[in-house]
């Protein structure tokens, strides 16, 4: 017969995996929402048409509805949402032409973005607060490529998945600080890539790209950060990138901490 002590010790190490395991599920390629998030993107035209929108920045063509095509998902049930948009209107994929934006806006959150690149070089991106961006780019391991903080943090592409296959992010995000108007702290990210952390709790410098990738990209080169909230963006390049799981959870981060 086990001792009282020897008793406690497994009972708290069986609780310690159950968490772990419980902590696990929310991470990766299928995980579900934490509690207190809602999906906002299922793959379904009815999700999509209630929860996103067209980017309306300075090369907007792209013309309402939304037109990414909902398609069927090539490893599993169900469909998903392709960022290839066949508006004639919009700019061959040019960014910015017809990217997606939720309605809904965002301060500090949780996301959990899948996709999948369905070709080799295939280009997409998951902008936080509609400013910064996690770059989608198969073929690229640089500071401008694939799960990059974009122009600033390269990643390890060896936790990509590859082509044809599914992926995903978990992020917790904290936007920048303010007061009196002034920026007093950058925003910060941490990032998991197919449930191995690539980023922790990682300051953000700027926006890049100009005022056609995203909010305050014209202001000061990128630097002139204000304060408003901003959507989650997912980016068309003119390249099938497929999407699917999206699910946010609103925060409110006290300290400038986001590791999780």
């Amino acid at each position: 017969m086990k001792q009282p002590a020897t008793l406690l010790l497994t009972f708290l190490f069986s609780l310690g995996m159950l968490v772990k395991l419980d902590a696990q599920s929310h991470i990766g390629v299928g995980a579900k929402p934490v509690k207190g998030a809602k999906v906002y993107l299922d793959g379904t035209a009815k999700m999509l048409h209630e929860n996103w929108t067209y980017w309306d920045g300075p090369r907007l063509s792209a013309k309402l509805p939304v037109k990414w095509p909902i398609v069927p998902d090539p490893h599993g049930k169900g469909t998903v949402v392709s960022s290839k948009d066949p508006d004639p209107n919009a700019a061959k994929g040019l960014y910015g032409s017809a990217d997606l934006v939720t309605k809904e806006k965002f301060r500090d959150f949780r996301a959990h973005v899948e996709f999948l690149v369905a070709e080799p070089a295939g280009n997409s991106g998951v902008y936080l607060q509609n400013r910064y961006e996690i770059q989608v780019l198969d073929g690229d391991s640089t500071t401008h490529g694939m799960a990059a903080i974009i122009n600033e943090h390269a990643a390890p592409y060896s936790a990509y998945n590859g082509t044809g296959k599914w992926n995903a992010y978990d992020i917790t995000f904290r936007a920048a600080r303010f007061k009196d108007g002034k920026l007093i702290e950058q925003p910060r990210v941490t990032v998991y890539f197919n449930g191995k952390k690539i980023h922790k709790n990682q300051p953000i410098m700027q926006v890049w790209g100009g005022p056609n990738s995203g909010l305050d990209g014209g202001n000061d080169g990128g630097k002139g950060i204000t304060d408003t909230p901003g959507g989650l963006k997912l980016q068309s390049e003119g390249h099938d990138v497929l999407y699917r799981n999206v699910w946010i959870k609103k925060l409110d981060l006290k300290n400038a901490d986001t590791n999780f």
